[in-house]
């Protein structure tokens, strides 16, 4: 017998053409958390019944949501479910048909091989995951670190306090993914901007239109110069390197802005978080400045326990797929809930608990299968080395308001915090 399912109903009218947005309508009770670092606790009821559930979103679809970390993997890996969520049926994409085809047209699509299946989600990754070899990541340590030092010793000298994201979390991954990729940093302030608006849940479909427009023209001309010059940088190693010739245009633009998008607000929103989650945890905060060694283990279990996919990922289901004792028929969308998955009782004794010395953390905050983040070892490389040298510099760092005036980013697809007012003590002469 399959095990029971939870509908959970709320309605809401499908948004008209002139207003249409990407917003994902989930009910509130699987979107509004009691505690910043906590997934909703509708979720933890819905996994106390079953490790998939069904709910009715607001436009009257229904979809799976999977909770468990063990029907996670499966979905994330097997062939049956497609990675592919635009040009396939999706309950979550509710805009009008002729915006449709905009969003999700050749040129659009070219180059994200994120939202791809095998074969073309193979040939695209195979690609670009040389250029991101553990070697590599480790070698870019030291760089990392005199970056990292850099924004420390500025946020230093200009006073006792200031926004962490601004001055901090934000310009550390976006210096990072610049040098890498070859973009140039006086651009940054465009290219923030533009990946704000995407990824924010409320905006309207023209508006993601008119500003994907702009990033593919931007990059179009950088792609053309690094054709005309080349540098060290990965987009020229895309156009240049071992597999020069078999990328399209409209390909190494889509990769490019891609890879640009994902390497600065992902890692910058852990960065933000995970200050957020150890200054209110002091004790955890003491643990990492007073133990260097720990660094590693503590990255886990920020990734663990505060993870910034709050929603997703997302699959269709291709054919009928039985996943923890429950049938999902072809076409279905599926859920996967990173931050109750990531709670599994089941793989984590006191998964509520933020403990930098677990020792058993085998989390999904990266994916798991062949979608698995492709930065993933960068990602860690930078946490691993902008964490524990903050806590260090500022040993008395502290909030500069109250813990529930902190703006959450419960608007965007990437969660996290949109500011983070932070103090701390002056040195002593």
């Amino acid at each position: 017998m399959p095990r029971s399912t939870t509908e959970i109903h709320r309605v809401e009218k499908a948004p008209e053409a002139d207003q249409a947005t990407l917003r994902v309508q989930l009910p509130d009770e699987l979107k509004v958390r009691q505690c910043p670092f906590d997934p909703p606790q509708a979720l933890a009821r819905m996994h106390a019944r079953a490790p998939v559930n069904q709910v009715t979103l607001g436009t009257g679809e229904k979809m799976w949501v999977v909770t468990g970390i063990d029907e996670a993997r499966f979905v994330m890996s097997d062939p049956r479910f497609s990675a592919d969520r635009f040009n396939r049926r999706n309950a979550l994409i509710s805009v009008p048909e002729e915006m449709r085809e905009k969003l999700f047209d050749a040129r659009a699509m070219a180059g994200q091989f994120v939202a791809m299946d095998p074969p073309q989600h193979t040939r695209l990754r195979k690609l670009v995951v040389g250029q991101f070899t553990l070697r590599r990541m480790r070698a870019l340590v030291p760089r990392i670190t005199e970056i990292v030092e850099d924004h420390l010793d500025a946020m230093e000298a200009a006073g006792t306090s200031a926004d962490l994201v601004r001055a901090f979390a934000l310009p550390v991954p976006s210096l990072v993914i610049c040098e890498l990729l070859g973009v140039p940093y006086e651009a940054r302030a465009d290219f923030q901007r533009r990946t704000s608006t995407l990824i924010r849940m409320d905006t309207p479909v023209k508006e993601v239109l008119r500003v994907r427009e702009e990033m593919r023209e931007f990059m179009r001309e950088l792609v053309d110069a690094k054709r005309a010059q080349p540098d060290d940088g990965l987009i020229s190693g895309l156009i240049h390197g071992d597999h020069a010739g078999e990328l399209t245009d409209d390909e190494l633009v889509g990769i490019a802005n891609l890879l640009l998008a994902a390497g600065h607000e992902t890692t910058a929103n852990m960065i933000a978080l995970g200050a957020f989650a150890l200054l209110e945890h002091p004790d955890q905060l003491e643990l990492l400045r007073d133990n260097t060694e720990i660094a590693d283990k503590a990255v886990e279990e920020l990734l663990r326990y505060v993870s910034i996919l709050h929603m997703g990922p997302f699959r269709v289901a291709t054919d009928d797929v039985e996943v923890g004792g429950v049938r999902v028929p072809a076409g279905d969308t599926v859920m996967i809930s990173t931050p109750e998955t990531n709670r599994d009782p089941a793989h984590w004794e006191d998964p509520t608990t933020f403990d930098l010395t677990r020792e058993r953390n085998p989390h999904v905050a990266f994916g798991y299968g062949i979608h698995q983040c492709l930065g993933q070892q960068l990602a860690r490389a930078e946490l691993s080395v902008a964490l524990p040298a903050l806590v260090r510099r500022f040993p008395h760092l502290r909030l500069a308001c109250r813990p529930d005036e902190v703006p959450m980013r419960d608007d965007m697809f990437i969660y996290g915090v949109h500011s983070l007012p932070v103090a701390w003590d002056a040195p002593q002469a």
